[in-house]
């Protein structure tokens, strides 16, 4: 019988050369290895998308990936996409409809970055297109030009709620967090309640609590930061994703 929890991954749509490729960022299947102990199953992007009902039946959790393309605006807004902004259509439409369909059927959930807009849009919440231009916030952007190992460095602390999520891994009021990302939550979806918050007052981390009374909601948690890098090395890293292996866990016994 298998042992470890099956973790889905939708994959990015991605042109090399004349054809187009799917594709999962290392990283990130490391992480869902390393620091859950789960295996990872990669979802196509397909479009038209495919019907991933009867696959997500057999996951015991979805790990929502960040990426260099963000969320079509019309998703969310009347605004237009700014020159040069890089999408992937056939992945919106993938994620934005398996969000729901997981938090339908209690399948745990961890979002990172482009996956914390995607469960925000995909709820009824909107982005900031461009956080950097947009008056009392800061530049949440790496810098291209540096190593890798200098963009993935904590860059500025959080404000973790408290008696929430986070606080209880990180076993503290604050925690130090990477920043690589140029878009944001502006208005929380419904159902979504704020974990952890920049010095600026951006929205960083969120968890799904509807409050309805006697019917838990299953594990979703977004962060919008990369908890994905060096994940071992981390404690407070690999908090999150220990907190989501048990969750997968608890889900893989349930099925059997």
């Amino acid at each position: 019988m298998r042992s470890s929890p099956l973790v889905g991954l939708p994959s990015d749509r991605k042109q090399i050369g004349p054809h187009p490729f799917h594709a999962v960022g290392e990283k990130y299947l490391r992480a869902v290895v390393d620091g859950a102990g789960c295996l990872p199953v990669l979802l196509p992007s397909l479009s038209p998308p495919l019907d991933l009902g009867d696959l997500l039946d057999e996951l015991d959790g979805l790990v929502l990936t960040g990426a260099h393309s963000n969320i079509e605006p019309h998703h969310y807004s009347r605004e237009a996409s700014f020159p040069g902004n890089e999408h992937d259509p056939a992945r919106d439409l993938n994620t934005l409809s398996l969000v729901p369909r997981a938090i339908e059927r209690g399948l745990p959930v961890l979002a990172i970055c482009r996956g914390m807009q995607e469960v925000n849009v995909a709820l009824g919440g909107s982005l900031h297109q461009k956080v950097h231009d947009l008056i009392g916030y800061a530049d949440h952007r790496e810098n291209p030009d540096e190593p890798l190992g200098v963009r993935y460095a904590p860059a500025h602390p959080v404000a973790l709620a408290p008696g929430g999520w986070l606080e209880r891994i990180a076993g503290s009021s604050e925690a130090m967090v990477n920043s690589l990302h140029g878009q944001g939550i502006r208005e929380l979806a419904p159902g979504l309640v704020v974990e952890a918050t920049a010095p600026d007052g951006l929205v960083e981390a969120a968890r799904l609590d509807r409050g309805v009374s006697g019917q838990p909601d299953p594990f979703l948690l977004a962060v919008q930061w990369h908890p994905e890098w060096r994940v071992t090395e981390n404690p407070f890293y690999l908090g999150i994703f220990q907190a989501f292996a048990a969750a997968c866990r608890q889900r893989a016994q349930q099925r059997r």
